[in-house]
Order: C-alpha cells, then structure tokens, then sequence
C-alpha cells in the first residue's frame, strides 16, 4: 500500500481543488496514488489528511479507540453551524451517551410512525401537478425534505413560526450550498462580523433569528407538556440520560439544527438521482414499476418499504452516488496503525465512501447503476457504508433510507414522469453533497386514478 504526501501541489490550490470539484480530486488521486493518499489543505499549518478506500483500511479506522481520535478538531469547520453541543462534535463517553439518547427516535416503532407523514406530505406537494407540467427534481425534492424535517423531525405545525421559520431556514440553506459561501467555514479567515453586509455578518443574524424561533418552539412545547406528540423533537425532550437528565434547550437546538442540516440537502440529493437514475435506465424503471404495480395497498408504508427492488434501486443510488463522499474525519491524538502502516499524532484520518463504492475489486464494472447486484449479493459495511459506520455512522441511516423509499414509489404510483434533457448529467457539489447537473428536469403525465384497496393484515 502506497503512501503519498501531495507535497507538491500548493495547500491553497488542493483546498480549492477539493472544494470546487471533490469527485474529481478524489478520483484523480486514487488513480494516481493508490487506495491510500495523503493531502494538505486548509492552511499552512494544516495536518496531513489521509484518504482510505481499501475494506480492510476502512474497517482498521473504524476500529480504533475512541480515546486515541479526536473528533472536534477533524470536524471545526461545521461548529458555526451545527453547535458545539452537537452529537457530530462530542467524543469517547458523551458522544455514546448522546447516541444513546437520539437513537430511539430513529428506529423500531417510532420510525414507522412517521411513514404515514411522509407519504402525506409528498401527496400534498405533489398534488396540483398536471400533465405537461415541466418540473425540477432536485426543486421538489428539496421542497419535499424541508417539509419533512419541519413537520416529522421539529414537529411544528402550520402558522406564523412554522412559516417564517420555513423561510428563514429556506434562505439560509440555500446560502449554505452555493460553494463561495459554504468556503467561509473552510476558511476561518473569513469569518469576520462586519456588519448585516458582509456575508458572515448576514450568516450570524440569519442563525440568530432562526435560533429564536426554535428555542420558542422549544419553551412552548415545554410548557404544554403533551405526552401524545410523535414528532422527533418531543421524543429528544422526554428522553432522559443515565443520570435522569434531559437534554437542555442549547442541546435540543444543536441537535435539531444537525438533523436539518445533515439530512435537507443530503437526503434531496439522493432522491434527485434516483429520479434521473431510474429514468435514463428503462430497463430498472420497467422492473421497479412492475413491482410498485404488485401493491394492493398505497397506504401502507411498511408494505412499501419492503420491496426489494426498490430498496435495491435505492441502495445502488447511495452507492454510486453517497449521501456524504466521505465518513466523519478522525484526528489522531497518539500512533495508530491501518494495515500495517504507523500513522502519527495530528495526522486526519478519512475513510472515504466515494471511492470504496467505486472499487472494481469490490464491484463488477463499478460505474454502472445495476440495483441488482444488491438481490444478489451482500457487501460488508467496510465495503458498502453510504451513511459512514462504526460508532460513528449516521444515526439517520433508517430514517433516510425509509424516506427515500416512500417518496420514491408514492410519486412513481401517481405521476409518468420523463426526461426532457437526454443528455447525461455530471456531478456538482452542493454544499456537503454531491447533486446532479441542472437539477434534472422532467416533464409529468398524471396517472389514471385508482381507487385505493384496503388488504387484510396477515
């Protein structure tokens, strides 16, 4: 295993290089260097970051001891934004002790409590489309996942707050993903307060003003005490530590402002490829449609979240196209050894998703979309990880991959969709995910409507 450190190339030209078009960096490394390589960005004093896409590398850094890596160092460039009571910034001890807490409200029966939601929300956005309406994916989706987030996660409901939140965090989001304004948090330079004016001063008003709006939400769900709400956020209030705690109102609100942000533009993504995925491939859209038609009932989320080929669909999307290209950096406080090589304190250490997926050893002619490869095989988490893994992976994972699949089959079940572009897009960077070129955009034919058919539990 080759070891390179990108000495050469000027740390400020690497950081750009990563920033502007990070599939590329990536790829053109790892054919240059091998499955592991090292960079230096973000400054002069940066620390050498070593990229991994080896199994066995991988599963080495998941690995190691929590108390030999530090996380908050690795991650500073998402403090201004996440908070540093998030989950992403806390280490060893309180970092289990919050998983623990945030878990729950993710799997078993409160994930599926949500499912009736996301299908209502997705139906009521959807609803006004029309045949020949133009579309843009990417546009829907985003509407879709804010909606989402805003009703099933921060469980507020229509009005004034709901509204000017909706718009607040919408501009705010926006702003986030465009990349002349996401380098402000790689560049700390930057962040300077010079008034309503200047981009950071604008960044730090906005997140005030959405600040209040959600400790008002907080203080007014404190207040009314209702044992009976589902959404995410009532279910991190009633949650409880080992020692009795709750989570405290900063807390709530890192935690809050980290799923939003980690799983709006995420999430949006992966459903915009799997739309134009699905569509300049016949052959799955064929297949995928013949199983949608199988279901008696469209009401039932769980009966749709169990389709193979559709979770298959989604699952070959994730691998072609992750969530995140990278797992959460991981800073080296004492000597650790991946595959034999010694790795030195400071050194940043990033298992990468984007470039184990890509692996022809791992995956037979790895640049095509083939959902089937996942009916007929099963690939270790060192080999498939689209939402990180270790006791670091994302604690959204189910929840994602839940949303994906109700959105998915509820608007192929009512709407024919079509590419109005046949020529293939490319991946950009927005934000912290990676999206398609022109936001992909379609023309709809709305389907017959069918009357729906309740089938009996078995």
């Amino acid at each position: 295993m080759r070891v390179f450190n990108n000495l050469r190339t000027p740390e400020l030209l690497q950081t750009l290089q990563l920033i502007a078009h990070p599939t590329k960096f990536l790829e053109n490394n790892t054919a240059k260097y091998g499955d592991t390589f090292t960079v230096k960005v973000m400054g002069l004093k940066s620390p050498p970051i070593v990229f991994f896409s080896h199994p066995q590398a991988i599963s080495d850094c998941f690995a190691i001891p929590a108390q030999k890596l530090d996380f908050k160092k690795a991650t500073h460039v998402f403090k201004p934004l996440f908070g540093e009571n998030s989950i992403v910034f806390q280490e060893a001890r309180s970092h289990q002790q919050q998983r623990q807490l945030l878990l729950p409200a993710f799997h078993g029966d409160n994930l599926k409590s949500y499912g009736q939601a996301i299908c209502q929300i997705t139906e009521d956005i959807t609803q006004n489309w029309t045949s020949g309406t133009d579309i843009c994916i990417h546009s829907v989706m985003s509407n879709i996942t804010l909606e989402i987030i805003l009703q099933v996660v921060f469980g507020i409901t229509h009005g004034a707050r709901y509204q000017e939140l909706k718009e607040k965090l919408s501009s705010l989001l926006e702003d986030v993903t465009k990349p002349w304004y996401s380098s402000l948090f790689f560049f700390p330079s930057l962040q300077k307060d010079l008034g309503t004016w200047s981009p950071w001063g604008i960044f730090l008003k906005r997140r005030e003003q959405i600040d209040k709006l959600i400790y008002a939400e907080i203080s007014e769900r404190r207040l009314q005490n209702n044992a009976a709400r589902t959404d995410i956020l009532s279910m991190l209030m009633s949650a409880h530590d080992v020692n009795g705690q709750e989570m405290t109102d900063e807390e709530l609100r890192d935690q809050l402002v980290s799923l939003l942000l980690l799983g709006y533009e995420t999430t949006s993504g992966v459903l915009a490829w799997i739309f134009y995925l699905i569509h300049s491939h016949p052959e799955v859209k064929h297949r995928l449609m013949q199983e949608l038609n199988t279901l008696a009932d469209l009401t039932n989320p769980e009966a749709i979240t169990q389709l193979p080929y559709l979770t298959a669909v989604c699952q070959e999307t994730l691998r072609i196209h992750p969530i995140a290209l990278i797992c959460t950096p991981r800073m080296v406080k004492d000597s650790v050894e991946i595959m034999g090589h010694k790795f030195t304190s400071e050194t940043v250490l990033v298992p990468c998703i984007y470039l184990a997926h890509r692996r022809a050893d791992t995956y037979l002619e790895p640049e095509q979309f083939r959902p089937e490869r996942f009916l007929n095989q099963k690939f270790s988490p060192y080999e498939y990880l689209p939402f990180g893994g270790g006791y670091r992976g994302c604690i959204g994972a189910a929840f994602s991959m839940y949303e994906l699949k109700l959105v998915t089959a509820i608007i192929l079940s009512h709407f024919e969709l079509s590419l109005t572009d046949k020529r293939p897009v490319h991946p950009v960077r927005r934000g912290i995910t990676i999206v398609p070129s022109g936001g992909v955009k379609m023309v709809v034919t709305k389907k017959a409507k069918l009357k729906k058919q309740t089938i009996l539990s078995t």
